[in-house]
């Protein structure tokens, strides 16, 4: 997935109420939207290098949004309304291999009045659910983490997929790790135990978990190597 637009780059100020980010572009300070509503823990340092992006839409009150944050040396992407485009793009050019050759791919689709799913795909007669978590947290230099804050709706969501299962749909559950250069993947247990254990419960029921890493620049992001989830 490229970006339309060169990202501009500034130094992070705060995040604050959650959407809005101050960030310093040479002598001036703007106001970003920031589209993850997160803790984003361990990537709000001030000072930290930011990417944003500019729009020109008369409608929208702020004109730059936080697209990605350099941390400990590690670009980060931080848009979580990115996620499903670049798993989009990636299925499209056969880059999750336990995911190709699929007829068809529909997007945020409901499994029940509750819930749905990122992508229904259909493959003859096989249905496959695929949930996709954005993934930012990093506390070493070779392995991601999720999740950064207890998650009653990741929670949900593992339970879910399990339903799914008893329904005949073959289910994935994808973490998609916006952040360069890490070798493994792992549930933060200490984090949100309650997803640790649903997590446990979801893969004896058959859910299938990928994390795959994306190569990230400021023109451009998309998946690029598949990772080992070391806490199974």
């Amino acid at each position: 997935m490229e970006f339309t637009k060169s990202l501009i780059k500034g130094k992070l100020i705060r995040r604050y109420k959650r959407f809005f980010t101050d960030v310093k572009l040479g002598q001036e300070t703007v106001t970003a939207h920031c589209p993850n509503t997160g803790s984003m823990n361990g990537l709000l340092n001030e000072g930290n290098e930011v990417y944003l992006s500019k729009n020109n839409d008369p409608k929208k009150k702020l004109k730059y949004c936080l697209e990605i944050i350099k941390s400990r040396k590690k670009l980060v992407g931080v848009n979580t309304h990115l996620a499903n485009k670049i798993v989009q793009n990636a299925m499209k050019n056969h880059l999750i291999k336990e995911l190709k050759n699929n007829y068809k791919v529909k997007s945020e689709v409901f499994f029940n009045k509750e819930t749905r799913f990122d992508f229904l795909l259909e493959k003859k007669k096989q249905k496959i659910f695929v949930e996709v978590k954005n993934v930012t947290l990093f506390r070493d230099s070779n392995t991601a983490e999720f999740p950064d804050a207890i998650t009653k709706r990741g929670s949900k969501h593992l339970l879910t997929l399990i339903d799914a299962i008893k329904k005949g749909y073959k289910t994935y559950l994808l973490f998609l790790v916006q952040i360069q250069h890490m070798k493994y993947f792992k549930i933060a247990k200490d984090i949100d135990i309650e997803y640790y254990k649903n997590y446990l419960i979801a893969k004896k029921a058959g859910v299938n978990f990928l994390a795959y890493r994306c190569n990230i620049t400021p023109k451009k992001i998309y998946i690029e190597k598949k990772l080992k989830i070391i806490n199974d």
